[in-house]
């Protein structure tokens, strides 16, 4: 049963003070499934209120003894995953293998967190006079502010929510509306593994107004957001007014460069699963299939054959193997794309429409010839969509794939040492995997550069953006 989900402050579930909610819609039947309750001022006052009351608790608390009730959240997430992937599945529209999937994960990535809680080390630096102690000690930056899209409505939010309590830090979560239900229930497991009240406060309302409210406000000390690029350099640019320190996650658009001596049935199943994943709405999904011109039609018709191999419908159906768009917008988005790119000569190999006139579900979609004047060349387009194209050579594939401002992740494939490092070397991501899919996993960093972002939200670099560095030197009397 999908029941109505509300706000949770101060270790209280509640609804608004002003009663008001937003619906819920399952984005396989389009039917309103149930409410989330939409917070104002007066909610956030209270987080905000809640958060500062739990951050001087938390921070007095133990990494040994944070670690524990961390670890007591990940095993009741696993022990709940079932009724939590439904709910997501629901809410959300992927197969339900993948909800599954997902919650499990994010168990993993509180465990990962709750061990980096107990080693995040300060250091002894050597002093230049006898009797001098120069220590660098590790402290909590303060309350944060996170803000968290609908495409993973747990995984978005279980890499700050654990790096920030591994840390000390209390925290504010603006949880997606189209998906709040999941999202309650990772709150509820750390909540019933004894996080004390207040530590932790989940809100949901209007984006904007909350961004804009709790970004200044002078109890927050710390913004994370991951979500549009266009969006995440406003809220930095007002993060920046009021020197807040930020981590930033932000658009991608993947190139996926497979060489002439790559193993091409491996190649085209990795780079189908992650395409299609989700539905193809990943920040870090492959967009731009970059494939040398010998092995081109090889790959590309093994590559549009798994396309056509993808079984989408209901995620709640067991034959599903990709669930509809999340909601109206993306279907719409995906038309557009299509549309100008075939308007500008681009051939349709598989896929390209809507499916049905009940539910947001869109075939996978393969597209070649698409010029690079073509709005899906330039727009990330976080969908089902697919662009091949061949290259003649290393140069030539580098400069493609180093073309757009974003940099968050990409894909290579190749059986050549050299090759490999040569691409890992010259294209500017963040994130490059090769000749498998490594990304995202807990101990690995996770962000990219240029106009994808700053910091890292995974791996043990993600628990210092919640750390400030104290240098404390003593002298003995």
């Amino acid at each position: 049963m999908y029941r109505d989900v509300l706000l949770y402050i101060d270790g209280t579930w509640q609804g608004s003070a002003a009663g008001k909610t937003i619906p819920v819609v399952n984005p396989a039947t389009e039917e309103v499934i149930g409410t989330v309750a939409h917070a104002e001022e007066t909610d956030l006052d209270r987080a905000l209120a809640a958060a500062e009351k739990g951050f001087a608790v938390w921070r007095r608390m133990s990494a040994f003894e944070r670690s524990k009730i961390m670890r007591k959240a990940a095993d009741l997430l696993r022990e709940r995953s079932g009724d939590i992937a439904r709910l997501m599945t629901m809410e959300q529209g992927k197969p339900l293998a993948e909800a599954r999937t997902e919650t499990m994960g994010a168990a993993d990535t509180i465990d990962w967190f709750a061990e980096e809680a107990r080693r995040a080390y300060g250091r002894v630096v050597p002093a230049r006079a006898e009797g001098v102690y120069n220590l660098v000690v590790k402290e909590p930056v303060g309350p944060v502010a996170a803000f968290t899209p609908w495409n993973f409505p747990i995984n978005q939010i279980v890499r700050k929510l654990s790096a920030a309590l591994a840390a000390g830090c209390s925290i504010i979560v603006k949880a997606p509306e189209e998906t709040p239900a999941s999202p309650a229930e990772l709150i509820r497991a750390y909540a019933d593994a004894g996080v004390p009240a207040g530590v932790i406060n989940l809100v949901y309302g209007v984006p904007a107004e909350i961004s804009s409210y709790l970004i200044p406000h002078p109890v927050i000390r710390k913004i994370s957001f991951t979500g549009s690029t266009p969006v995440g350099k406003q809220l930095a640019a007002l993060a920046g007014q009021h020197m807040k320190r930020v981590t930033m996650e932000l658009g991608g658009h993947a190139p996926a460069i497979v060489f002439d001596d790559a193993d091409l049935d491996a190649a085209s199943k990795v780079l189908a699963a992650a395409k299609f994943r989700n539905a193809g709405q990943v920040c870090v999904a492959p967009t731009r299939f970059l494939v040398q011109e010998k092995v081109y039609d090889a790959f590309l018709d093994r590559f549009v054959a798994a396309a056509q191999a993808i079984k989408v419908g209901d995620g709640l159906d067991a034959g599903s193997t990709m669930g509809p768009l999340a909601n109206e917008r993306r279907v719409q988005a995906m038309e557009a794309l299509v549309a100008d790119a075939v308007q500008m000569g681009a051939t349709v190999r598989t896929g390209g429409k809507r499916i049905g006139n009940k539910g947001y579900f869109f075939e996978p979609t393969v597209l070649t010839g698409v010029p690079l004047d073509a709005r899906a060349m330039n727009e990330e387009p976080f969908g089902p969509f697919a662009m091949v194209a061949p290259f003649t050579d290393l140069d030539d594939v580098v400069a493609e794939a180093n073309r757009l401002p974003f940099g968050l992740a990409a894909y290579a494939f190749t059986r050549s040492t050299r090759t490999a490092t040569a691409i890992a070397t010259h294209v500017e991501t963040g994130m490059m995997t090769i000749n498998h899919n490594g990304l995202a996993v807990p101990e690995v960093p996770f962000g990219g550069v240029k106009d994808s972002g700053y910091g890292s939200e995974g791996g043990s670099e993600a628990i210092e953006a919640y750390l400030n560095a104290k240098y404390v030197s003593q002298a003995s009397l």
